[in-house]
């Protein structure tokens, strides 16, 4: 056993009991217009988002928002015959020149427009951090109203990485000057499917 083994079952052994986790049903808030107030908050954050009724009507933003004469990728088959489908089993480095990432979130919150992502979504880690514009689909029946709500949905979840992306890269560290795509995307937009 090496050193790094013993460290980690001493560890495993010597855990606190199990508590149950405290009641947050004080803080639930109503699903009432669960779209309308993750659009309104989204795009206080930067964000532009859309609402769809098909993939069909995706592409056609896409086209019409997007230069399609750059490098888009996606991990979505539905997308494959009209952009770059994402590999995991590319060197990373590769995806530097990405204008657009197209993916598909788990969820979202109305609370403050943020997006749910899991590896097994993202393709590559990189992918919605490394691209000039992510691009996001999310269903509208998945929006949840808080993140105490978000986190009763990721708490008990089987994954390796995961974040929660609002908005556009944003900073105004410099001079309080606000600067988008500071480190990560310029942009983001949800496309919110119904």
């Amino acid at each position: 056993m090496t050193t790094r083994e013993k460290i980690l079952a001493s560890v495993l052994a010597n855990q606190p009991a199990a508590t149950p986790l405290p009641d947050i049903s004080m803080f639930k808030n109503g699903s009432d217009a669960l779209v309308e107030k993750y659009m309104q908050v989204f795009k206080t954050i930067g964000g532009l988002s859309h609402v769809v009724t098909d993939i069909a009507a995706i592409k056609q933003l896409i086209t019409e928002n997007f230069d399609t004469s750059k490098r888009i990728a996606t991990t979505l088959a539905e997308f494959g015959d009209s952009f770059e489908l994402i590999s995991d089993a590319v060197d990373p480095h590769s995806y530097s020149d990405l204008e657009l990432a197209i993916i598909r979130a788990h969820f979202s919150v109305a609370e403050n427009g943020a997006v749910w992502l899991s590896d097994e979504l993202m393709g590559q880690r990189i992918i919605p951090y490394i691209c000039q514009h992510l691009a996001v689909i999310v269903d509208a029946e998945t929006i949840v109203p808080t993140l105490h709500e978000a986190y009763e949905k990721i708490g008990a979840g089987n994954y390796g990485f995961g974040g929660f992306i609002g908005g556009p890269s944003k900073t105004a560290d410099i001079e309080q000057a606000l600067v988008l795509g500071a480190h990560g995307p310029l942009s983001m937009t949800v496309f919110i499917l119904k």
